[in-house]
């Protein structure tokens, strides 16, 4: 039983991921509260199954001329040095402040979301805030 759940929980996390929903917003609140995975561990195998993700993703992107060339080493380098910073970091740090992190990021990534479907919403509406989107 308990590999089916955790086989659900990888299927929503991928699932999500390959929308572009961000799959681990997903995967690291199922893997703690329904199958009793700590935090930490539940990061890194959240990193983990960003890996075969990104790069499938990344395969579509480019096969149907999606991906923009320009200007990606800038973005990469520094992206993979903290990644890697950042899952040193997860590994030492308590579960207390990694679930309260993790909380806080999904609060406010909550915000934007609603904030940026309100701005779309008024746009099509021709909206107040409809200059303001690009």
């Amino acid at each position: 039983m308990a590999f089916f759940l955790f086989f659900l929980c990888g299927i929503a996390g991928g699932v999500l991921g390959g929308m572009g929903m961000g799959g681990g917003t997903a995967l690291i609140p199922l893997l703690t509260v329904l199958c009793g995975v700590e935090q930490g561990v539940a990061q890194g195998v959240n990193l983990l199954s960003f890996l075969p993700m990104s790069f499938i993703a990344l395969g579509v992107h480019a096969q149907n001329g999606l991906l923009q060339k320009q200007g990606l080493l800038p973005l990469i380098a520094p992206a993979l040095v903290f990644s890697v910073l950042s899952s040193l970091l997860a590994a030492v740090l308590p579960a207390k402040i990694l679930k309260s992190g993790f909380g806080v990021f999904l609060v406010v990534l909550s915000f934007f979301r609603f904030a940026a479907a309100f701005k779309a919403k008024d746009a099509e509406k021709g909206g107040k805030y409809a200059k303001n989107i690009k």
